[in-house]
């Protein structure tokens, strides 16, 4: 029993699928934030166009 533990522990195949996971989720945070601002400054630009178009 304390054999098949100590392979468990020393067992590095599933830390590269963990670093990936983790890589992924960095990636998909950054790409939700900058969306969230491209977004908001579009909008600001398109309702200035719409105010100064309508003056």
């Amino acid at each position: 029993m304390k054999a098949a533990i100590t392979r468990f522990l020393k067992c590095r195949a599933g830390a590269s699928a963990t670093e990936y996971g983790l890589l992924a989720m960095g990636m998909a945070a950054f790409i939700l934030a900058a969306s969230r601002l491209v977004g908001t400054a579009l909008s600001t630009v398109m309702t200035r166009l719409a105010e100064s178009a309508l003056t």
